[in-house]
């Protein structure tokens, strides 16, 4: 859901396993944290950002994007984090 407070759940499906990455991005293109990089299994996931940095802090409230890269497949998807 967008805007967010003080988490979010990025729901995608694995159509076959594929290595996955899933990191978040600031508005000026940093990385912020990464979810997920490993090979995951077929199905249905979930994934949680608590709305803080690979560090542990809380990010600033704004625009950030996701990067969703599994296999061959890419997608980029803005969240707006309201504190």
């Amino acid at each position: 859901p967008n805007p967010f407070n003080p988490s979010t759940l990025i729901r995608f499906d694995l159509p076959h396993a594929a290595h996955v990455r899933l990191s978040i991005y600031d508005v000026s293109g940093r990385l912020v944290a990464t979810l997920a990089d490993r090979v995951m299994e077929p199905g249905r996931r979930e994934m949680r950002w608590d709305g803080r940095d690979a560090s542990g802090n809380s990010a600033a409230s704004g625009i950030y994007f996701y990067r969703l890269v599994a296999g061959e497949f890419v997608m980029t998807r803005k969240m707006v984090l309201l504190r």
